[in-house]
């Protein structure tokens, strides 16, 4: 059977590798969790849990859960296209799945679901005085690319690797969740699709290996059992599970249920990439001596007693026991770049 849908699929497939992916790079769309987030959490924390009304662009920020630049941020940078980060520092895929509450907003974290509604409404916002929309003043359906990276708190500690999921959902409802979402993006205009995979969480400090860096401890969780090698070995589990079903479903949706007519997809298999870079880090830009294994930056239990290193963060893959550093959100930026032309190997590309 597998062997059947493999070539069914390579037979209807139209793999675009080695030519762009999308005819005009214009803007970039992103969804996501901290992984992405440039300010989107800070503004419901510093407007009492409200969310960023209809026609407003945040602001550009390095005060991010990377300690720097975000991987989107630095793919505008590098190529011009305008940035449009929709991604929420904390969120899941979607709250009636996970539910994670953060007190500072009265709530739970907003979640994809929220993201891709906060989307929808920017692209139907009419200025007053203007009677246009005066944030996206330039979005076709063949220049704009639209980037799903979510998975890190669905999959993680007080989702279901501890088994904290509600409504006796499992892990493919998360993934349903995703695609229940390019289907809003479709239904509103999207026609060119990245969906990052999910990255390699058994490798960062907060759930690795005891012999390779991995915490018994953490501010993001403190009562963490102490079978560290069994948490270690679920997680690279889930992610190693989750990433062959985005493998195998983006092209059963793209070219057999016929899902996305006309679109594009691109499966960025960042989980690879960032294996790649922690057992080479210096091939990927990190300084030598590159450090894999430890963060760059460090609280205790309690969240108190917070150090960074003596040495910058440009010799870390890590900034803190989670979240990649800015010298490896830039290795990700570049080869999402990649990603966009049409050439990269570590991604899939599937058209309809």
């Amino acid at each position: 059977m597998q062997f059947q849908i493999r070539a069914l699929l390579a037979a209807s497939a139209i793999v675009s590798v080695g030519t762009a992916f999308v005819p005009y790079f214009d803007n970039l769309v992103t969804f996501g969790d901290s992984y992405t987030d440039e300010s989107r959490l800070g503004y419901f924390i510093n407007h009492n849990g409200s969310a960023p009304p209809p026609g407003l662009l945040l602001p550009e920020s390095t005060n991010t859960a990377g300690g720097g630049i975000t991987w989107d941020r630095w793919v505008s940078n590098y190529t011009g296209a305008k940035l449009y980060d929709y991604a929420v520092s904390g969120a899941v895929c979607s709250n009636d799945i996970i539910y994670r509450y953060l007190a500072p907003i009265f709530g739970p974290f907003p979640d994809v679901v929220y993201e891709v509604n906060a989307f929808i409404a920017d692209i139907n916002y009419i200025n007053a005085t203007t009677h246009t929309n005066t944030l996206y003043e330039n979005r076709r359906d063949s220049n704009t690319v639209y980037s799903m990276w979510i998975g890190t708190n669905d999959l993680g500690v007080g989702a279901f690797l501890t088994d904290s999921s509600l409504n006796k959902t499992t892990i493919p409802d998360y993934v349903d969740c995703i695609y229940d979402r390019f289907d809003s993006i479709y239904a509103n205009g999207g026609r060119y699709f990245v969906l990052m995979n999910t990255a390699p969480l058994q490798l960062s400090p907060l759930y690795g290996m005891p012999d390779a860096g991995g915490l018994n401890a953490s501010h993001y969780w403190p009562d963490k059992p102490s079978n560290i090698s069994e948490i270690s070995g679920k997680m690279k589990e889930y992610t190693s599970l989750v990433n062959s079903v985005f493998e195998y479903r983006t092209p059963y949706e793209l070219l057999i249920a016929k899902r996305y007519p006309g679109a594009s997809f691109a499966v960025y298999d960042v989980h690879s990439l960032l294996t790649d870079l922690y057992y080479n880090p210096t091939a990927f830009g990190l300084t030598a001596p590159a450090i894999v294994d430890t963060p760059y930056y460090l609280c205790d239990p309690s969240g108190a007693n917070c150090k960074s290193s003596s040495i910058s963060l440009d010799h870390y893959m890590w900034y803190d026991e989670l979240h990649p550093s800015q010298q490896t959100d830039e290795a990700i930026a570049k080869e999402f770049v990649n990603v966009v032309k049409g050439d990269s190997k570590y991604a899939t590309y599937w058209k309809q």
